[in-house]
């Protein structure tokens, strides 16, 4: 996809480019469907419509356990480990120098920037497969799913340059040491003169607003000497998204080695009788009036069915 930015982050020294980041990604990845529906032999099946999917996978991952979440490539991305650079995320992580080296030519604001990442979107992660785990095709036929996707689901997020910078220089000493002084004095100085007043946005930003992110590190000389000061400038920064393109989709589906007996027998007990697949979906209800600063005070009749769950959501 295409990433749109409003500033160039060109306030950094060389020292800092590379070992500070930004996150653009997904909180988690079955959001990234914005409506689907469900087909069996070429007919609709009834009640799998959804076209707030993006809503109802927020909800179910909210309920959905913590440890279930960490650890999770191309799933989840808890802010706590995107925030230490850790590769337990959904997205990418955008290093300064390949976002200032993109946008350096480019002279009409938004400047644009091509990124591109993998999803894996577990199928029982769409609540409408989270209650079945066994689905024989080979006897009812394959399920379809036709679905849309919601470029408005991305987020992006300021890495804390403390921990990203640490670990660059970790990984990167040897060649640090041997490039020079001038690069490993800058990042020792950065080290010794980051100030808890540099405050940027602490967390999760959705793609299309404004979010205060670190526009320049740089080393400043107060004196011939050659004493340095460390400035850090933070404003705001607009990250949206211009275009996209799907340019794969695979499905992974787990097989079971059922000998042929057996699946005569499956077949034999369902010849008489319908195969229920159990399904789970969610239903939003608007609340009629907008909450005003004295509160809201309003009734709402609310049909219910077979529901296990109910939620109040708040903005």
């Amino acid at each position: 996809m295409n990433l749109l930015f409003d500033n160039k982050f060109d306030k950094f020294d060389d020292a800092y480019k590379e070992g500070t980041f930004i996150f653009v990604g997904l909180k988690n990845s079955a959001e990234l469907i914005r409506e689907y529906v469900l087909y069996h032999r070429g007919r609709t099946i009834d009640g799998s419509l959804q076209n707030d999917a993006t809503t109802e996978s927020f909800i179910y991952n909210t309920i959905k356990p913590k440890s279930e979440k960490n650890n999770n490539r191309f799933v989840h991305s808890l802010y706590e480990n995107v925030r230490k650079d850790d590769i337990s995320c959904c997205g990418r992580y955008l290093s300064i120098k390949e976002i200032s080296d993109v946008l350096a030519p480019q002279t009409a604001v938004p400047y644009a920037m091509p990124v591109g990442f993998t999803v894996s979107i577990p199928l029982d992660d769409l609540l409408i497969f989270s209650a079945f785990s066994e689905y024989p095709n080979s006897l009812f036929g394959d399920l379809k799913i036709k679905f849309k996707i919601n470029p408005s689901a991305f987020v992006f997020c300021q890495v804390d340059p403390v921990l990203s910078m640490a670990k660059y220089y970790t990984i990167n000493k040897d060649e640090l040491l041997s490039s020079g002084q001038d690069k490993h004095k800058d990042i020792d100085l950065f080290f010794r003169n980051w100030s808890l007043t540099f405050q940027y946005t602490n967390m999760y930003t959705q793609i299309g607003c404004t979010a205060d992110l670190i526009t320049g590190i740089r080393a400043e000389e107060l004196t011939p000497s050659g004493l340095k000061n460390l400035v850090c400038d933070i404003k705001p920064v607009t990250v949206s998204v211009r275009n996209y393109i799907i340019e794969a989709v695979t499905a992974n589906m787990c097989g079971y080695k059922a000998s042929e007996s057996c699946l005569n027998r499956v077949r034999q007990f369902y010849s008489n009788r319908p195969f229920v697949v159990p399904a789970q979906r969610i239903e939003s209800w608007v609340f009629p009036s907008a909450a005003s600063s004295a509160g809201i005070k309003t009734t709402q009749n609310i049909p219910l069915s077979h529901v296990t769950d109910m939620c109040l959501l708040f903005p």
